[in-house]
Formats: structure tokens, sequence, C-alpha cells
């Protein structure tokens, strides 16, 4: 089953709008049916969510009883017919250093930082390689594709 995520910086994330409450976010997974949803407290602060097919997990995280950020964990398996995209590039199959310097070329300025993430201060967007031992690497055993993405309603510096 194809799986096509886009990331709209400042609005969400698929169906998942930044904002929305709760009770519209599970409605929206419902609805949906793609994703199984770990089992959650009446107004919790983040919902999991897995899609079976590809092992990718995303995290609506919630703050005051609204969604405010949403987190991409990049699947396992390699043959997943799975497409996240931002500003239509695929953040998860285009490799990492590609993609820094393609939206950088759209015109995205884009912060790196010691803690491991790049940062697109603008978007609200910040993009990582969180767990190299588990996705493929580079000749040099460096990870070769961001495996973390998150939008935000809060500043990413």
């Amino acid at each position: 089953m194809e799986l096509e995520l886009e990331l709209v910086p400042h609005v969400g994330v698929g169906r998942f709008r930044l904002g929305m409450s709760v009770g519209e976010a599970r409605a929206a997974v419902e609805e949906w049916g793609v994703f199984r949803t770990v089992a959650g407290d009446e107004e919790p602060g983040q919902i999991v969510l897995t899609h079976d097919d590809s092992e990718m997990d995303i995290v609506l995280g919630f703050g005051s009883g609204t969604l405010s950020g949403v987190e991409l964990v990049r699947f396992r398996k390699e043959d997943a017919d799975v497409r996240v995209l931002l500003d239509g590039l695929d953040v998860f199959r285009t490799p990492s250093e590609d993609l820094f310097e393609q939206l950088a070329e759209r015109g995205h300025t884009i912060e790196e930082n010691d803690l491991g993430f790049d940062a697109l201060p603008e978007l609200k967007v910040i993009l990582a390689n969180q767990s190299s031992y588990a996705y493929p690497v580079d000749e040099e055993g460096d990870p070769l594709y961001y495996d973390y993405v998150l939008v935000t309603t809060e500043p990413v510096v």
C-alpha cells in the first residue's frame, strides 16, 4: 500500500493539522485507517502511530490540548512504498547531504547544530539522523538519509 505524506510547514503533515484538538486527531487516525494507534490517555501529551507495512512511526505531540508538533521516524523496511515530501523532495529517500543542498538552493535557511540536527527555522522544521545503526550508511559508516523529521509550531533554533 502506497503511503505519501506531505510536510506542510506551519500547517501540518498529511491529514494532521497543527492546532487540531486531540479528538480531531484521533478521528483523523480512525478515518484514515492506515496507522495502528498506541493506546493513550484521554488528554495525552502525545499519540504514537505505527504504519505496520513500512514500520514507520508518527508521534503527534500536543500542548494545551492542541496538536503542536508532528514527528516522523523513518520506515525500517527499505522496500516500503512510502514517500515523505518537503517542498517536493523525498526527505527519507534523498541522501541527507543532497537534500540539505537542494533545500538551500530553493532558498531555505538551514542551520546545523552540535546536537546532530539541522533546523529550517523559518519553516519550523527539524531534520536529523538519530539512529544510523538501523538505516543505510555510506562507505564511512555515516547515515545516508535523514531518519527523523519534526514539523512544529515552536521555534526550532
